[in-house]
């Protein structure tokens, strides 16, 4: 081993706090997952709400980590479905099961609290909800669901979201960590040497 391979070596062995660079890691609390540990651990959190909670969605444990995946990559509802070949609307329902509404909160064409005041009180009508809240029958039919899944993530504690949130800043902080080390290490062991070190 010359000195710049010992060098990288030592660089690698100190970033990843192991003895060896062969060395197999297990995994454990805390510890940087792999991709298909994250699609392993975003299956349970969704086979655990499929089990716990009231799902319309009729799509499969893995299609709905993909919809997971794909809100958290910033992906519209439509953009899901195209990946999916699926209709919007289905996509739709199923995050929504998965209580993933930031969008549906953020930009509501109607007084959500009102809604659910409205329909935590008694059961009215669409048509008398639309009438109240000055909206169109049937975004008020729409929203309905968005105020019964809002109050269902206050009982269970935005639980599942958390658990979603932690699986995937897991996955941001292992490719931050790899390329920070990547970049940075390479970039000090090679610093003023040929770029063509066969290693």
């Amino acid at each position: 081993m010359d000195e710049k391979t010992q060098e990288l070596r030592d660089i690698f062995i100190d970033v990843t706090d192991g003895d060896t660079v062969t060395e197999t890691q297990e995994a454990g609390h805390g510890s940087l997952a792999t991709d298909a540990e994250i699609d392993e651990r975003l299956h349970d959190v969704v086979a655990t709400m499929r089990e716990k909670l009231d799902f319309e969605s009729d799509l499969d444990t893995e299609t709905l980590v993909r919809v997971v995946r794909g809100f958290y990559a910033g992906d519209t509802d439509a953009e899901i479905a195209a990946d999916l070949d699926r209709p919007t609307e289905a996509v739709t329902e199923a995050r929504r099961d998965l209580h993933l509404v930031q969008a549906d909160v953020e930009d509501a064409p109607l007084d959500l609290d009102a809604l659910r005041r409205a329909i935590e009180t008694g059961d009215p009508s669409d048509a008398d909800l639309a009438d109240e809240l000055d909206a169109d029958p049937d975004t008020v039919a729409d929203y309905r669901r968005v105020a019964r899944v809002q109050s269902e993530i206050r009982a269970v504690n935005d639980q599942y979201r958390s658990e979603f949130e932690a699986v995937l800043q897991d996955r941001e902080l292992a490719e931050r960590l790899t390329t920070a080390a990547r970049e940075d290490g390479l970039e000090d062991a090679t610093e003023g040497q040929e770029t063509n070190t066969n290693l």
